[in-house]
């Protein structure tokens, strides 16, 4: 069995020197009071007996704490006993028996059981042989001290127990505590490790807007965006409108706003600057209280570059070939205008005619893409009442010819005249998109339905088609850019994959939307929803 602990032997030092000082203060009080009164007979024995709880008393405090000897804690008691008998002996009616609580208490606390009963014993036999002396009397107290000192011994017993066993489940309470200190202290260097080594910036806000916790990456990126310039330099995502310092990304994270995937610039035009991605999410809240925000922000500066460079590019080229195509699809009209024409000439012009106009169709779509980009000025609309109806009747009529050749019935019974404040001209580009796209990619003999209604405060376009389809897969893509699903790309149909993008953008420009319902081979139902405005808005869009 292993021997108590360092802080054990420390206890036991304390309370074992503690019991000492007070029976010696206690002996000499008895001594005091014994000699006034005259009642020591044996003055010799009395002191001997005296020196006995002096000299242990001494021993005691001279002992090392952290090493106590094992045989002290069990002589000292003991001798003490012994002492107090000697006394009792020199001074029988001093009752300096009252001392014999010290050292009962203090065996009862430390042997248990045991020491109650071998203190209880002792002391017994040792009144027991005093009261055959002539000296002594048989009196109550010859009966009652010992039972006291049994009982003493026996609360000092209990209450000992009480506290060894609260002194335990403390340690072991202490020693949990200790150990979920020291995981969580893992676990916040394991996280500071983690947010360290991540290339974007992390920091999380307080409810009052403080900043808590931050990494290395968020310190170098602030290093990085505060030499260009005062707080005032920072842009919109189009790089060209300043921000309020209030409407900053940072500052709105710390009013409480939420946001995903904010573009800021920071810098003059012109300059080296830098554009960060910023995303604030809130933390769920503990026990009723705010848990703040995290914000996360990363550099896009080389990416957002590149995608620059790459839309001036395509609107470089897009504008350089619409000139020369317009000039060979205007001498492909009259050449074909010539009756001389062969058969076999004009078969082959006219395929020279249709792919110049599809050809001229794409660089349109990409001319609307840059100019809709979300770097560039956008969309710049001129609303103005309209009846919707004679917008989609009129793309109906337009692409009947082709619906024909291809089968495929247009039913537009369903087209009601609702007025709405829309630019006439992009809004006939969406609905000739989705007609086109309900044409080109139904099942030949199929049919397409088209509708427009008023609901509440917005105007309802919906174009439906019994075709293959859209699967759950692609259908999260179905509105990005030069997006083109497998089934088209494996088809001799042809497309950019820019048409619902710029259809998107559009409708988003106007304050509306597109949604879409589909399942594979149960069709798809396009749904254009543009809100009634009274009056023509003054604004450009941005998508």
């Amino acid at each position: 069995m292993s021997g108590p602990s360092p802080s054990e032997r420390l206890g036991l030092h304390r309370s074992l020197l503690t019991s000492q000082l007070l029976q010696a203060g206690a002996t000499v009080l008895a001594a005091a009071v014994t000699l006034v009164l005259g009642q020591i007979q044996d003055v010799a024995l009395f002191v001997a007996g005296a020196g006995m709880i002096f000299v242990c008393a001494a021993i005691v405090i001279l002992s090392p704490r952290d090493a106590l000897p094992s045989w002290l804690v069990l002589v000292a008691p003991v001798v003490d006993v012994a002492a107090i008998g000697v006394m009792r002996e020199s001074a029988p009616v001093a009752g300096v028996g009252l001392l014999w609580a010290f050292p009962a208490m203090w065996i009862g606390s430390v042997f248990g059981v045991r020491g109650v009963v071998g203190v209880t014993a002792a002391v017994s036999a040792v009144i027991t042989y005093q009261a055959f002396d002539e000296m002594q009397r048989v009196a109550a107290s010859t009966f009652v001290l010992p039972f006291t000192l049994a009982a003493l011994a026996t609360m000092s017993h209990f209450a000992a127990q009480r506290t060894r066993a609260q002194r335990s489940l403390l340690e072991n309470q202490s020693a949990e505590l200790r150990r979920a200190l020291e995981r969580s202290r893992r676990q916040e260097d394991l996280v500071t490790e983690v947010l360290d080594a991540v290339d974007f910036g992390v920091i999380r806000i307080t409810a009052e807007g403080e900043y808590a916790v931050s990494n290395e990456a968020h310190a170098r990126l602030q290093a990085s965006t505060e030499p260009l310039g005062p707080a005032s330099d920072v842009f919109a995502a189009d790089g060209i409108t300043p921000l309020d310092p209030r409407a900053t990304p940072f500052a709105r994270a710390r009013a409480g706003e939420t946001f995903e995937g904010e573009l800021v610039w920071f810098g003059m035009p012109g300059d080296d600057r830098r554009a960060l991605n910023v995303t604030a999410r809130r933390l769920p809240s503990r026990e009723g209280r705010d848990g703040g925000s995290v914000v996360v922000s990363r550099d896009v500066t080389a990416e957002e570059l590149a995608l620059r460079a790459r839309e001036d590019l395509v609107a470089s080229v897009s504008h350089e070939l619409r000139t020369p195509l317009t000039s060979i699809l205007g001498y492909l009209e009259l050449a074909l205008d010539d009756d001389d024409l062969a058969a076999s000439t004009r078969e082959q012009l006219e395929i020279a005619e249709r792919n110049a106009a599809r050809l001229r169709e794409l660089v349109a779509d990409i001319l609307a893409m840059s100019a809709a980009s979300r770097h560039g000025v956008g969309f710049a609309l001129h609303p103005a009442p309209t009846d919707v109806a004679e917008i989609v009747e009129s793309a109906v009529t337009a692409v009947a010819p082709r619906a024909m050749a291809h089968g495929i019935r247009i039913d537009a019974s369903g087209v009601r005249s609702c007025r709405a404040v829309v630019d006439a001209h992009r809004l006939r580009q969406v609905v000739d998109n989705l007609l086109s796209n309900a044409v080109k990619y139904n099942r030949r003999g199929g049919g397409v339905v088209v509708s427009v209604e008023r609901e509440a405060e917005a105007v309802l376009i919906t174009v439906a088609d019994n075709g293959p389809g859209i699967s759950p897969s692609e259908q999260a893509q179905i509105f990005e850019r030069f997006f083109r699903a497998d089934a088209v790309r494996n088809s001799s149909v042809h497309g950019s994959g820019l048409g619902l993008a710029i259809s998107r953008d559009i409708a988003r420009a106007h304050g509306g939307d597109i949604l879409l319902a589909t399942a594979p081979g149960a069709g798809s139902v396009f749904t254009v929803r543009l809100p009634q405005k009274e009056e023509a808005p003054s604004w450009s869009s941005t998508s």
